[in-house]
């Protein structure tokens, strides 16, 4: 197989890897055509160039006093200043951690909280799994369930709110990650806030693609993961106030999180160190902070570039014989979507974009697998199976979808040549090409 090749002249070279040539079936190689924006983004050139201005500099943070430890110090905190005004949040009441994405974040958040088993967290059925998964673990679930679209509204999370007993925290998506559906997070956030209610904001798939004003919309805690941001140096962040982690045992601990130790006793250090014991990730830290500012600097052209995208997506896709769209597919959204194609498997669909069209897509369930079943419209019984099949490592007939997401890279003609290849693959053609034998499908992964 010949390896990948990367092509530096063209102008989409924002991004590392933005010119990626790869092999396909029974053909010459074709520039790589990234759609699985909502897993993971590539570096972009000017994370990578804060990454490599820095790592003559690299150091321990907090530990030395020579100058590169000095330097190191100072550039990790000039990052929390960093992604905090990136995200609107107040440095008088809130801190900036640094986990390695948003899973662990908000498991961190919901260890710190400090909750029991008898109190309530509202979280909804669009959620990813990283934010269902922490507070089943340390409290009672309360769901606000989705209509038919995969949207709940306003009125739906109040009601869950009131009921009884009253909940501790409200944990929502941003934006989803399946639909790319994007919640009224203002008016969710008053009507949480007028009751008390802590409110926790999964920002993964949102914080890249919206900008967001904490403090304006009333959110607690946010969320968020560089990788989806074009940092993958493995640093996110939780945003949160620093009231929440005043008191209480750290989640992680070990040295640089406590004031004094002895055999009997600990004295733990004081915000934001409490949170942040071992050497933590500064090269990571380093390109989150670039990213943001990145960002930051680029929304008006980003914005205007991603509903263009959306209405392209839209079009392309409304051409395809026998493909369903998942979700809702009016209203404002991200450049993401989630279809099942009659009559062919979603990883035989996944595979064949891949291996003879160079299309990267991802397939299953995505992380989100109660949103799933509600979009595809899975029984009770379905759902057993579902699970009696993943119980028994069987997962050739899993449920699951097609998910096609962008990026600031996607071309109008990456959608066109998506297109293009589902009416193929729908009308069970082949490529206009010689090609090989067609590859066995891929396995979902979540």
């Amino acid at each position: 197989m010949t390896a990948p090749r990367e092509v530096t002249t063209s102008p989409r070279n924002r991004l590392v890897g933005g010119d990626l040539h790869i092999p396909v079936a029974g053909g010459l190689p074709r520039r790589y055509v990234d759609l699985d924006a909502a897993a993971t983004t590539p570096a972009s050139r000017a994370v990578l160039d804060a990454v490599q201005d820095f790592l003559p500099w690299y150091s321990s943070v907090h530990r030395g006093a020579g100058a590169k430890s000095q330097y190191s110090s100072a550039r990790y905190e000039q990052a929390r200043e960093t992604v905090a005004r990136f995200v609107g949040a107040d440095p008088l009441t809130h801190v900036v951690l640094f986990p390695r994405n948003t899973t662990e974040a908000l498991n961190l958040l919901a260890f710190r909280l400090r909750l029991g088993r008898d109190d309530v967290v509202v979280t909804t059925a669009v959620e990813h799994h990283a934010n269902l998964l922490p507070w089943r673990r340390h409290a009672r679930l309360r769901v606000v369930d989705v209509g038919q679209e995969g949207t709940f509204d306003v009125a739906d999370v109040v009601a869950a709110l009131d009921e009884h007993p009253a909940p501790r925290v409200l944990a929502v998506s941003g934006a989803s990650n399946v639909t790319g559906w994007l919640p009224d997070l203002g008016a969710i956030a008053a009507a949480a806030r007028e009751r008390g209610v802590l409110v926790v904001v999964d920002g993964a798939q949102l914080v890249p693609h919206r900008r967001v004003d904490m403090a304006a919309t009333g959110i607690d805690v946010l969320a968020f993961s560089g990788h989806k941001m074009h940092a993958p140096f493995g640093a996110g962040a939780l945003v949160v106030p620093r009231r929440v982690l005043a008191d209480g045992e750290p989640f992680l601990v070990g040295g640089g999180a406590v004031k004094a130790v002895s055999f009997d006793e600990v004295i733990w250090a004081d915000v934001p160190d409490r949170d942040d014991a071992g050497s933590p990730n500064v090269v990571g830290v380093v390109a989150l902070a670039a990213a943001a500012e990145e960002l930051r600097r680029s929304w008006t052209e980003r914005l205007d570039d991603e509903a263009a995208l959306v209405r392209a997506l839209d079009h392309e896709l409304a051409t395809v014989p026998g493909l369903r769209r998942l979700g809702p597919v009016s209203g404002d959204r991200l450049p993401v979507a989630a279809f099942v194609l009659d009559g062919t498997p979603h990883a035989v669909v996944a595979a064949r974009l891949a291996d003879e069209y160079g299309i990267g897509v991802r397939n299953g369930c995505f992380c989100a697998h109660p949103y799933l079943t509600r979009l595809l419209g899975l029984s009770d019984e379905e759902v057993r199976r579902f699970h009696d099949e993943a119980r028994a490592n069987r997962r050739d007939h899993l449920p699951g979808a097609v998910r096609v997401s962008c990026d600031q890279s996607t071309a109008p003609a990456d959608i066109q040549a998506l297109g293009r290849a589902l009416r193929t693959i729908a009308t069970g053609s082949r490529p206009d090409r010689p090609h090989g034998p067609v590859p066995e499908p891929r396995r979902p992964v979540g």
